[in-house]
């Protein structure tokens, strides 16, 4: 599965890019265990970022983020089978959960209910 890591970004930082990397580095502690269960890991900031920075913003605190950040999880969400929602208080992962509901997809609130991967069979001959 591809599964969505949704939680806190810049919800509670104030803006401070210190606070926001480091709630990006907690969402990315998730990425190796959902990895090591055979799934792929999927963090929206991971894509929205690099498309702001192309767009010549700033940063995630410019004006043009509006328009990047929460659409590219959207789009994101379009494509992946679950969501890992992360413990804090977050209006983006909040939106995320819900956008996952709608499209009937499971949503997970630990790392203990991700399943593990079933192995592909093996082809035959």
């Amino acid at each position: 599965m591809l599964i969505l890591i949704a939680g806190p970004y810049a919800s509670g930082t104030g803006g401070d890019p210190e606070l926001m990397a480091k709630n990006l580095r907690r969402l990315e502690e998730a990425a190796w265990p959902i990895f090591q269960a055979g799934h792929v890991p999927m963090i929206g900031e991971w894509v929205a970022l690099p498309v702001l920075a192309s767009a010549g913003a700033s940063g995630p605190s410019d004006p043009l983020a509006a328009e990047v950040m929460y659409p590219t999880a959207e789009r994101l969400l379009q494509h992946c089978d679950a969501v890992l929602r992360l413990p804090g208080a977050s209006r983006g992962a909040d939106q995320d959960v819900a956008i996952a509901r709608d499209r009937g997809i499971p949503v997970y609130f630990s790392l203990d209910e991700v399943p593990a991967a079933i192995p592909a069979a093996a082809p035959t001959a």
